[in-house]
């Protein structure tokens, strides 16, 4: 049985890592760049303000759902390990650290994010996280 872990070229890594600089820093042009032009993004289903869903395009995930974040939490995606699954996949597990611009409740959740790459850049990033934490801190 082999037990070695597959391997993530240094590029998918740098890509990941690109991705989360740019969404701690809540800039458009960063994270598009990190970002195929077929990116897909799948967030979590009980998503507050109807955001769960599958977003085609790195525009409409910019614009439908990361723009519309960013409006409400002063989001910071903090990735804490990046595990590789196959060449072009990985898992990265972290917590989103925030706080809620119109309640000032702090944000705290856990996150798994399954990544894909292609040239270079993600591809795709399905969501998985604790949507009961981000309800609490946009509760009104």
């Amino acid at each position: 049985m082999d037990t070695s872990k597959p391997a993530v070229t240094s590029g998918n890594l740098q890509a990941a890592r690109q991705l989360y600089a740019a969404l701690r820093a809540q800039d458009p042009g960063a994270v598009l760049s990190a970002l195929t032009p077929q990116f897909r993004g799948i967030v979590s289903e009980g998503m507050p303000a109807g955001l769960g869903g599958t977003y085609d395009g790195r525009e409409t995930m910019l614009r439908d759902c990361l723009a519309r974040v960013f409006a409400v939490i002063d989001l910071r995606p903090a990735p804490a390990e990046y595990l590789p699954v196959s060449a072009d996949r990985m898992i990265v597990l972290g917590r989103y650290e925030g706080t809620a611009r119109t309640t000032g409740r702090p944000l705290s959740a856990a996150f798994a994010h399954i990544l894909r790459f292609a040239d270079g850049r993600v591809s795709e990033l399905a969501q998985i996280t604790d949507t009961a934490r981000w309800h609490d801190a946009l509760a009104q």
